[in-house]
C-alpha cells in the first residue's frame, strides 16, 4: 500500500540547510495501521506531508497504490489527494460555512463517491445523527473531530492520514475518538498512517515506528 525508500528532506534557515529526514524507509501493508512516534521536530509531520503529496522529496521515493509521488506534478498529486487519500488534522479544519451534514458529503463529492447509504452508516457509527443541521462551530472539539473522520472516511479512501488527531482532545474523549476511528476501520481495506506522541493511542495500533536523529527505529 505504501512504501518509502530512502527519503531525504531538508529545509533552508539562515543559517544554512537543516536536513530534517536522512534516509527514511517505511513500508506499510494494505488494511494494516501504524503510529509513527518521535520528539518533537524530528519530522514526523513532515514525513506525513510528504506520503499526503503536500510537499516534495529532496530525494528518495514514495509509493502508494502503484502511483510515484515523487515523480507527479501538482495537478496530479492534487487529483490523487482528492480520490486515493484521507487527511484528517489535529485542528479539525471543517468548512464552517457549511452544516455538518454537508461537511460529511464534501471530500466524496470531490472524489466523485459520494455514497448516501455509507455517509448514513458513518452518521450513525460515530453518533451524528442529531448534528447534521448543525454548523461546526456549535459542536464540541470532540465532535468536530467525529465529523472530520467521517468526512476523510466518506470518499473511502485506501489510505488515511492523521496528524495528531486526538492531540487537542481530553483523555476520554481521545479514547472514544480513537475507538470509533478503529471500528470504522475494520469495516474498510483502507490504511492508517496516524502521527501521535502519546503512548497509549500507538498501543492501540498495529505497529508502531519511531522517527529519531532523521531515520525510523
Amino acid at each position: 500500500m505504501l512504501e518509502v525508500q530512502d527519503v531525504f528532506k531538508s529545509y533552508p534557515t539562515p543559517q544554512g540547510l537543516l536536513p530534517v529526514l536522512q534516509g527514511v524507509d517505511l513500508s506499510l501493508r494494505p488494511g494494516t495501521s501504524l503510529a509513527l512516534m518521535g520528539e518533537s521536530g524530528s519530522g514526523k509531520s513532515t514525513l506525513l506531508h510528504l506520503i499526503a503529496g503536500l510537499d516534495k522529496v529532496d530525494r528518495g521515493r514514495i509509493r502508494s497504490g502503484g502511483h510515484r509521488l515523487d515523480e507527479m506534478n501538482e495537478a496530479q498529486l492534487a487529483r490523487w489527494r482528492r480520490t486515493e487519500i484521507g487527511l484528517v488534522f489535529q485542528q479539525y479544519n471543517l468548512i464552517g460555512s457549511l452544516r455538518i451534514e454537508d461537511n460529511l458529503a464534501f471530500q466524496a463529492r470531490l472524489a466523485g463517491r459520494h455514497d448516501p447509504r455509507w455517509q448514513n452508516h458513518l452518521v450513525q457509527r460515530l453518533g451524528l445523527g442529531g448534528l447534521l443541521q448543525r454548523y461546526p462551530e456549535q459542536l464540541s472539539g470532540g465532535q468536530q473531530q467525529r465529523v472530520a473522520l467521517g468526512r476523510a472516511l466518506a470518499a473511502q479512501p485506501k489510505l488515511l492520514l492523521a496528524d495528531e488527531p486526538t492531540g487537542s482532545l481530553d483523555e476520554s474523549t481521545s479514547d472514544e475518538v480513537l475507538r470509533l476511528l478503529l471500528e470504522l476501520l475494520d469495516d474498510t481495506s483502507t490504511t492508517l498512517l496516524m502521527v501521535t506522541h502519546s503512548t497509549r493511542v500507538a498501543a492501540r495500533l498495529a505497529e508502531r515506528a519511531v522517527l529519531s536523529n532523521g531515520r525510523l527505529t
